[in-house]
């Protein structure tokens, strides 16, 4: 079914033309107050500076041009312009039908038309663990990548290994430092080394296989190298998995440099004559491209930066034939989005080929004290901490219900608690109270049947406003996807639950008749399916008892 959303901003769009022959970006929403309408504009009010008129008379010229639509009961004006919209009873009855028929393919849709995008998110360096805020990235990236790929994008899931530079030769030359001193030898470790246990834990990992081979050999350094990132990508490949996460690509940044492409990328772009040279040092005309200034990219010794790689890689990435790209980063990035856009518009030709949205700070609570520290190991909270704390599922639903822009906070007493207050337990829950219930209805000899539907029995306000949730979930669908919002699709979790447990407290579906039970249990059924399928987009399980 098409989003009902779309049908409505058609119809404004259709009146706007038609009154003033003009094109607007018009947004649908849920009225706070149910009496004011199922869906409202503000169309009227967003385009008075522009038409110079009054928002109440423009809202008043609006509807009386609008086409009449069989979905449509009836529209009102309220306050200073806003369009309020009463969805008619047709609409809504379309809706279970259509689930029970298309199953998990309901609420997939064609937005992403096939175009390519690459979402890369949680590139950690593999030189320890995932930490709380690499968590959040993570679950952020998985759960876009679920949503984009049902709205119809071809979407590839990619982590960057950074095994190339200062901070994997430190990682080396800490391996190195604690497997000699395994040895009875003298390790300096280096300055900016790595002093975790895990970085011993390797070092006697090593001696234990290899004995001391690697003591005084010209190789040893490239070997702790190899086999700390090796080893260290494997664990963060597992907690990942642990945590419902999994990549397409691992993309080396040691491979841009090994296939040449790092010095050919800075190639392309003198020929294009899109750099210069000053002091010494090769600029990047970042400001011409809408950054502040124009960017170092080889410095004077000749060694590169890092914004250097890093537009090799961007290249890399354009040159494998993707439309759009998608980086989700930490807000430690927030002055480098410029100059990475920018440069990514020179090699590509296309302002928006790179989107970039960037992770704010997570801060974890316990006992009403913010926690700073694992109690296993003393350092940073990590994504094992978590999961082993509260849950997978905890986890993902938490971080999935902030917008990525605004810093959250983490309760961890909340999160593991059985009850309703805990959001996750209440959808799971809803889940849950839904199978329990078909279960009892199938041991009375009732099930489900898609063909008994007459809608008499689902005119209360309980089950219309369930009906009316089921209609928005492919719209959800639509904008999470296209607005990289996945946490406008945890909020509708949140409403189709609440919907469903006021239902199921006030609706006596067994001890009804047999007309109602059946027409009852179809709506049920409709509601698991996209509940389970919602939840299952976050990256959080339907479990069928609590």
């Amino acid at each position: 079914m098409q989003p009902i959303e779309n049908i409505l901003k058609n119809l404004l769009s259709q009146a706007l033309q038609t009154a003033y022959d003009i094109d607007a970006d018009i947004h649908i929403e849920t009225p706070k107050d149910a009496s004011h309408g199922d869906l409202s504009s503000n169309v009227a009010m967003t385009q008075a500076r522009t038409l110079k008129t009054n928002p109440r008379t423009i809202a008043q010229t609006i509807v009386a041009h609008l086409d009449e639509s069989p979905y449509v009961e009836s529209v009102n004006i309220a306050g200073p312009g806003f369009i309020n919209f009463f969805i008619a009873d047709t609409f809504y009855h379309q809706v279970v039908p259509e689930i029970l028929e298309k199953q998990d393919a309901f609420g997939s849709g064609e937005t992403g038309q096939g175009q390519s995008v690459n979402i890369e998110y949680c590139s950690v360096n593999p030189t320890g663990s995932i930490h709380v805020g690499h968590a959040r990235g993570a679950a952020a990236g998985d759960s876009l990548a679920r949503i984009m790929d049902k709205a119809g994008y071809n979407v590839t899931r990619e982590y960057y290994v950074n095994d190339a530079g200062n901070q994997i030769d430190n990682l080396a030359k800490s391996i190195e430092a604690r497997y000699k001193e395994l040895h009875g030898h003298d390790g300096t470790m280096p300055k900016d080394g790595y002093f975790g246990k895990e970085i011993t834990e390797l070092a006697q990992t090593i001696k234990s296989k290899f004995g001391d081979a690697y003591l005084g050999n010209d190789a040893a350094i490239d070997f702790f190298r190899r086999h700390g990132v090796d080893l260290f990508l494997e664990i963060i490949k597992q907690d990942l998995a642990d945590y419902g996460v999994t990549f397409d690509v691992f993309f080396s940044e040691q491979s841009l440099y090994d296939d040449n492409e790092v010095q050919s990328t800075l190639t392309y772009l003198k020929d294009r004559n899109l750099t210069y040279e000053a002091d010494g040092a090769i600029f990047l005309k970042t400001s011409e491209y809408g950054d502040e200034k124009d960017r170092v990219i080889v410095k004077s010794d000749g060694t590169y930066t890092y914004l250097m790689p890093d537009i090799a890689y961007h290249k890399n990435k354009i040159d494998r034939g993707f439309d759009t790209l998608i980086n989700i980063l930490g807000s430690d990035h927030h002055g480098y989005v410029n100059r990475l856009q920018a440069a990514i518009e020179m090699i590509s030709g296309h302002t928006n080929k790179l989107e970039v949205n960037l992770l704010q700070i997570v801060r974890v609570f316990q006992e009403g004290e913010e926690v700073k520290m694992s109690k296993r190991s003393g350092r940073a909270i990590t994504l094992r901490d978590l999961i082993d704390d509260a849950g997978r599922d905890a986890i993902r639903y938490f971080f999935a219900r902030h917008s990525l822009n605004t810093h959250m906070d983490l309760d961890l007493d909340l999160a593991i608690r059985k009850s309703t207050d805990n959001p996750v337990f209440y959808a799971q829950y809803a889940h849950a109270r839904i199978i329990t219930l078909i279960n009892k209805a199938k041991s009375q000899g009732y099930d489900i049947d898609p063909s008994h539907m007459t809608y008499e029995t689902l005119k209360s306000s309980d089950a219309r406003a369930l009906l009316k949730w089921l209609s928005r979930y492919p719209g959800v669908i639509e904008e999470a996807a296209q607005k990289r919002e996945v946490h406008k699709l945890a909020n509708f979790v949140h409403s189709l639950s609440s919907s469903l447990h006021s239902f199921y407290s006030n609706v006596p579906v067994i001890k009804a008749s047999d007309q109602r039970i059946v027409e009852h249990l179809n709506l049920m059924e409709a509601v698991r399916i996209v509940l389970s399928q919602s939840l299952n987009l976050l990256g959080v399980s339907a479990p069928t008892s609590m």
